[in-house]
């Protein structure tokens, strides 16, 4: 699905919480840890418009992703898409441009993503592995591929 990046914004901050709550509700839900007030501080705390991208289909929000420094490695965070625009590829073409970025930075990437969710299999599809948990959360890292 063909798609480009926008910079973000502190103004962004609202509509992009919409995506996240429609995104991870069901899989908060599903672990018994769904509370509207945590979700949205936990993404106040985490939303950095500096390495945030808008995902834009058609002109669209479609979702949001922050790639930021990390120490050894590249943090994939806040990768939200739409509902709308899951299942279709996008989220594999997103991820394949960020991990382009990640190979040509010679940079490893790691994230964290909520155990039991639907994204853990998009993640190993690409190369991550995962390194450890914790007791809601995985932990994974993809080397870096080219070199």
């Amino acid at each position: 699905m063909p798609f480009t990046f926008a910079p973000a914004s502190e103004a962004d901050f609202e509509r992009l919480l919409f995506i996240r709550h429609a995104a991870m509700r069901p899989s908060l839900e599903q672990v018994g840890r769904w509370h509207p007030d945590r979700a949205r501080a936990r993404f106040r705390a985490a939303f950095s418009p500096a390495v945030t991208r808008l995902i834009l289909v058609d002109g669209a929000l479609a979702g949001c992703v922050a790639l930021r420094p990390a120490t050894d490695a590249l943090e994939l965070d806040q990768f939200y898409l739409d509902p709308a625009y899951q299942g279709g590829g996008l989220g594999s073409a997103v991820l394949r441009r960020l991990l382009a970025e990640a190979d040509a930075a010679a940079k490893p990437v790691v994230l964290t993503v909520l155990k039991d969710s639907d994204a853990i299999r998009l993640y190993e599809r690409h190369g991550f592995v995962q390194t450890g948990a914790q007791t809601w959360d995985l932990f994974y890292r993809r080397p870096v591929r080219g070199l």
